[in-house]
């Protein structure tokens, strides 16, 4: 069998090749074509592929790698943004309105032309869809009722955004380097758009093409999404249509493969050119193979548990911080996350604007103790945890699970695929979660934003941000949060980001653990292959094999 889907896997621009490859068991593999590459991950996250309500890791990388924005990260200086569809752009005098010249000639991969009209669509159908990452453009006082005057087409090739308040220029770009910025070909989608009853759902009588962007695609960059199957795979191919260089590549398929151990024979074996999910034991192994190098990178993203402020025991201020106290983290640095994270307790990654590095929590049973004791639960209590199925956070959280219990603390993990454990937590149904928090742009609001505010804490809120889905709910954290992002003075603006971070630390219903370094193992005939600081820097595009 093996034999044979080496013999047909150079012909794997067929779907029926492609569904014989996901019919085996996840640990044959046919061998790699020489213009294919093949990735094992963890995509079990991947709910949409929208992006406009796409807000998942996975999705992030693969949208960087399928659809332009107006404006792009530099990784060569992570505190710049450079142009993607923009050639150029002005901002107003009194700091509020943002113009942008389209670059002439683009087309998105359907053939269509990019103009200023599908960048104003893509705003509008952004705001008014008001999914998860819709928050991000929302901030600027963009409402379903005004997106259309604020956010405009003032001719083909020209598009005005207008924001509500003069914010810091760098704070509006790097926000347009997210997800939810992507530019969507409006001429296709409003050819898949479905009428609909507005409801709590949907506020308008179109779905703006949601129903069907969730598994199509509707791009312009290097590679469009050929395919995906949840918790199987996901196919990009090269798009011919690309205004900028060509991808050496003609296709790239992501492997879900979550096991550790089944990435690294997969990657030994050649039948993956590369891991991305590797424990630390693993790393080790395959660096010592000829055949193989690896990448890694700090990354923009922090690992952390949460408490849901619903449960009235995790909301005494005592079983918080005992809590804190009751997790072993020099034991999960020096084994679970070795080479794959730093211990990092503050909200804002290290490397990024007004990052707080304070490390002051240790294990110390004896001090959760006497807090758990001052809270009125000696004994402990029984309280869940809702677990990804993905390493390092299942074995963290079963260290967590041990610590706790030192103190009596009973904790059941309640383990999930992405999707699950996501949709329970964004829907405040929790005890205790345990997850990834990647920055969505390259800004300290992105995360503050989301750990300390929570302008409205009721359940049918339109603002969901972590505080809200933990119903940490601290006006003062959220006011001071909202005036950072005015404050022209950038050794005050990065003062109050640091205030910020001690109070969340200290009183907040988070536990941040590390600060994630990704890790590639790949094989040598990869070349071109460099993570970037965030997920949607991973770029493909520059990839060849020998």
């Amino acid at each position: 069998m093996l034999s044979r889907l080496n013999n047909t896997a150079r012909l794997l621009t067929s779907s029926a090749v492609l569904a014989l490859m996901l019919a085996t068991a996840p640990q044959a593999f046919a061998a790699t074509p020489a213009d294919t590459l093949v990735i094992a991950w963890a995509i079990d996250d991947v709910i949409t592929l929208d992006p406009a309500e796409a807000f998942e890791i996975t999705m992030g990388e693969i949208n960087g790698n399928t659809y332009d924005k107006l404006v792009s990260l530099d990784i060569s200086d992570t505190s710049n943004v450079k142009p993607d569809i923009a050639e150029s752009w002005t901002v107003s005098d009194d700091g509020k309105t943002f113009t942008f010249k389209i670059k002439p000639d683009l087309k998105f991969a359907s053939g269509n032309p990019i103009t200023a009209k599908d960048v104003a669509y893509s705003f509008e159908r952004a705001v008014k869809l008001n999914k998860n990452p819709a928050f991000i453009l929302q901030q600027f006082g963009l409402t379903g009722d005004n997106v259309a005057d604020m956010a405009k087409a003032t001719d083909d090739m020209t598009f005005s955004f207008t924001t509500d308040k003069a914010y810091a220029p760098s704070f509006v770009l790097n926000c347009l380097t997210a997800t939810v910025g992507s530019i969507v070909d409006s001429v296709l989608v409003k050819e898949h758009e479905e009428p609909v009853t507005a409801s709590d759902e949907y506020k308008f009588d179109t779905d703006f093409g949601n129903g069907w962007m969730k598994t199509h695609y509707a791009g312009s960059g290097p590679f469009k999404i050929r395919d995906w199957r949840a918790n199987e795979v996901l196919v990009l191919e090269r798009n011919e249509n690309y205004a900028g260089e060509k991808p050496g590549l003609q296709r790239v398929i992501y492997r879900h493969i979550p096991e550790s151990s089944a990435e690294r024979l997969a990657l030994e074996n050649g039948d993956v050119d590369i891991a991305r999910k590797l424990a630390p034991q693993d790393i080790d192994a395959v660096s010592k193979e000829d055949g193989i190098a690896t990448d890694s990178a700090p990354k923009g993203t922090v690992y952390y548990i949460s408490m849901n402020q619903k449960n009235e025991t995790l909301a005494k201020p005592e079983v918080l911080e005992a809590m804190k106290y009751l997790i072993d983290y020099d034991a999960i640095g020096s084994t679970l996350i070795k080479d794959i994270g730093t211990i990092h307790q503050t909200f804002l990654p290290s490397g990024m604007f007004g990052a707080l590095d304070e490390n002051p929590y240790k294990l110390d049973v004896a001090k959760a103790k006497e807090l758990l004791a001052k809270a009125g639960v000696p004994d402990g209590f029984s309280v869940t945890m809702d677990v990804r199925n993905v390493q390092p956070v299942s074995a963290v959280a079963e260290s967590i699970q041990q610590s706790f219990a030192q103190a009596g603390i009973k904790l059941e993990l309640i383990p999930g695929d992405g999707k699950q454990t996501l949709t329970k937590y964004r829907a405040r149904n929790h005890d205790i979660y345990i997850g990834q928090w990647g920055t969505d742009y390259w800004d300290p609001n992105s995360n503050a934003d989301t750990f300390a505010s929570n302008p409205d804490n009721s359940d049918d809120t339109k603002t969901k941000t972590l505080s809200w889905r933990n119903a940490w709910d601290r006006p003062e954290l959220t006011k001071e949060s909202a005036d950072a992002l005015l404050e022209k003075d950038t050794t005050k603006r990065g003062d109050m980001y640091k205030d910020l971070q001690k109070k969340v630390l200290e009183e907040g219903p988070f536990a941040v653990m590390w600060q994630e370094t990704e890790v590639a193992a790949f094989r040598k005939s990869v070349k071109g292959y460099k993570l970037g600081p965030t997920f949607d820097t991973n770029l493909l595009a520059p990839v060849t094999k020998e």
